[in-house]
């Protein structure tokens, strides 16, 4: 029943996530891609393999049983006169091989450990926990970034079609100006002032692309695709104040996840620490085949034994008491490091909300702007034309077009990446 209540909840919090951010099926297509093909998201997976085998280690409870042979020459002769005859001569007699033998199997198997062993597989299960949030933080870090780049790839693209308008207008007014200059109506100096916007955009549109490219390489990187059909900043995401995003960030952004489960990580090295003085007791046998049984040394005898011992630390110079007082430190520090990113946090989300409400309002002015600067090209346009204005007049009201339209673009663009960055902070995952 717990856990379905658990599950339960998890589907619930999924499911009201999904509800605050809206983002596209394809940008959803591009993040999963992703993850099946990041390399670095594949080595965080393969630590949580490793993670699991050391649970397994650190569990084992069984006899260790080793092997032992050995041979060794020992001079000089170990002899003492000793009366062996019926008489009561003296004679040497041997006390010890020179050619000592010796081969056996060995078993010791630790009875009381007084949890030790325990506290170990805890520790290794907080471990390999961590190491589970850590996969699941590193998605959201590469979700995070194939967002961005997608983004970024809609916003080159755009700009590039602003560039390719620009460049359109300014070859037409280059057409109507060798027109006029063959009639006389224009000199050639018109001509070279067109002609030198037009090589100036064009290396705008050179620079664009290369950026453009590069976001594609970036896009291949990330997910192994190398083409995107985004077109429009799409991405949305319900507006909430500050204290309440920190909330949600607390419970759903997986650095909060990771910072808490370093916390129980300590906690379990000051477990472990206070177990340094703790006794053992260990079961002992061994059996096999040796000589340097008197009265006959250098016959090879079958031997065995059996034991219990106990092994109870005395002094160690407070080795044990400054484990733990370090292990607790370390405890104190993760704390601190949880407050420390509660702080950063709550100031990263109030930035990005801040964001997104200065670019909305921006965004906002520059409709009226581009509708100027559109009539204003309009009227230029015109009045060179019928021979009123000048080509310089067109110019400057075409740039002032343009400069309006890139303006509304990167507040578009700007206006998207914070809504990302607020859907990473409060840890949304919209993929």
């Amino acid at each position: 029943m717990k856990k379905l209540l658990i599950l339960s909840t998890a589907v619930l919090l999924a499911h009201a996530g999904f509800a605050q951010v809206q983002v596209n099926s394809e940008l959803k297509g591009l993040i999963n891609q992703s993850f099946g093909y990041f390399p670095k998201l594949k080595e965080a997976e393969n630590s949580v393999t490793t993670a699991s085998q050391k649970v397994d280690i650190a569990g084992i409870r069984v006899p260790e049983i080793t092997a032992d042979a050995g041979y060794n020459y020992v001079k000089p002769k170990i002899v003492l006169p000793f009366p062996i005859g019926p008489n009561g001569e003296l004679e040497d007699f041997q006390f010890a091989p020179v050619h000592n033998v010796d081969a056996s199997v060995n078993a010791s198997y630790q009875l009381v450990d007084f949890g030790r062993i325990k506290m170990n597989v805890e520790k290794a299960k907080t471990d390999l926990q961590y190491a589970k949030d850590n996969v699941a933080y590193a998605r959201t870090q590469l979700a995070y970034q194939v967002s961005n780049i997608y983004y970024n790839l809609v916003y080159f693209q755009k700009a590039i079609s602003i560039q390719d308008s620009v460049l359109n207008f300014l070859n037409e007014n280059k057409r109507v100006v060798e027109s006029k200059l063959k009639n006389g109506d224009a000199i050639k100096i018109d001509l070279l002032n067109i002609q030198a916007n037009i090589d100036a955009e064009q290396n705008t549109k050179i620079t664009l692309q290369n950026q453009l490219q590069k976001q594609f390489n970036l896009l291949s990187y990330t997910t192994g695709i190398q083409q995107s059909s985004g077109s429009a900043f799409d991405f949305d995401i319900a507006q909430r104040d500050a204290a309440a995003a920190l909330t949600q960030a607390q419970t759903q952004n997986l650095e909060f996840t990771l910072a808490n489960d370093k916390i129980k990580q300590a906690e379990s090295d000051v477990n472990v620490a206070k177990l340094g003085d703790k006794p053992t007791i260990n079961l002992n046998a061994s059996s096999g085949w040796k000589n340097g049984y008197v009265p006959e040394v250098n016959n090879i005898r079958f031997n065995y034994a059996a034991g219990i011992s106990l092994n109870i630390p005395i002094y160690n110079g407070g080795k044990k008491n400054k484990q733990v007082k370090l292990a607790q430190n370390i405890v104190r520090q993760n704390q601190l490091a949880v407050e420390t990113l509660n702080n950063t946090t709550h100031k990263d989300i109030m930035q990005a909300l801040t964001d997104i409400h200065t670019n909305e309002q921006s965004i906002e002015h520059t409709y009226t702007q581009i509708e100027q600067t559109r009539a204003a090209e309009q009227i230029a346009a015109s009045r060179f034309l019928n021979g009123a204005g000048t080509n310089l007049d067109l110019t400057n009201a075409s740039a002032n077009f343009q400069r309006a339209l890139l303006t509304q673009l990167q507040y578009q663009y700007q206006l998207c990446m914070a809504k990302i960055e607020l859907a990473r902070l409060m840890g949304y995952q919209y993929w």
